[in-house]
């Protein structure tokens, strides 16, 4: 829903795709992109590096409690309706895909989720940024999920919101009702779904 993300192909072919200026660093090639390590994100501005996991600090649930826990995925259905989430930025994650896992612990099988024509994914994504101790302000995300199509929905029953090219345009300039009309299930057959046994868990 993403679980985790992979991203080997190089910054300057992800900037191609999505016609924008590369103003970021070259990037390792990275098999297993985890929640809390940093992702490069596009941005109304350009292409930044954030942390994926957004630190709820200040922010308040319905009943004006405090939201404890870090914040990876966000439901397409309340994003811009809870309070935790209010005042929060637009962003688009590119990535190759993501993995899934089915199957009871210890015995769980980890699959790999990539476009069928093999060109990158751009998942939609909130923004905010922590005021950590010390005043570092650290910029961070987390994806946005909705139903599943059919592709996905034998493995899992979220999946990242995806965008092609014009939604990646009007998902960061365009207003709260046309990004709302975004939040859809991926076109069925557009995924490629494969087992992913050649990965190792244990590392970045």
């Amino acid at each position: 829903m993403p679980g985790r993300f992979f991203l080997t192909r190089s910054m300057s072919e992800i900037a191609d795709t999505l016609n924008v200026a590369n103003e970021v660093p070259a990037q390792p090639s990275r098999r297993n992109i985890q929640p809390g390590q940093e992702v490069v994100v596009l941005t109304r501005t350009g292409l930044k590096p954030m942390r994926w996991g957004m630190i709820p600090v200040g922010r308040v649930n319905a009943r004006g409690r405090p939201v404890m826990e870090t914040i990876i995925n966000a439901r397409s259905e309340t994003v811009f309706d809870k309070s935790a989430f209010e005042g929060v930025g637009r962003a688009v994650v590119p990535v190759d895909g993501w993995y899934e896992w089915t199957g009871e612990k210890r015995r769980k099988t980890a699959w790999r989720i990539a476009s069928a024509d093999g060109t990158p994914l751009s998942f939609a994504a909130i923004t905010d940024t922590w005021k950590a101790p010390g005043g570092l302000n650290v910029d961070q995300f987390a994806a946005v999920t909705c139903e599943p199509n059919a592709d996905v929905a034998p493995i899992h029953h979220r999946m990242g919101v995806l965008l092609d090219l014009a939604g990646v345009n009007v998902w960061l300039s365009g207003t709260e009702e046309q990004a709302k009309a975004l939040m859809q299930p991926w076109p069925d057959g557009l995924l490629r779904i494969e087992e992913a046994s050649d990965v190792d868990w244990s590392g970045a």
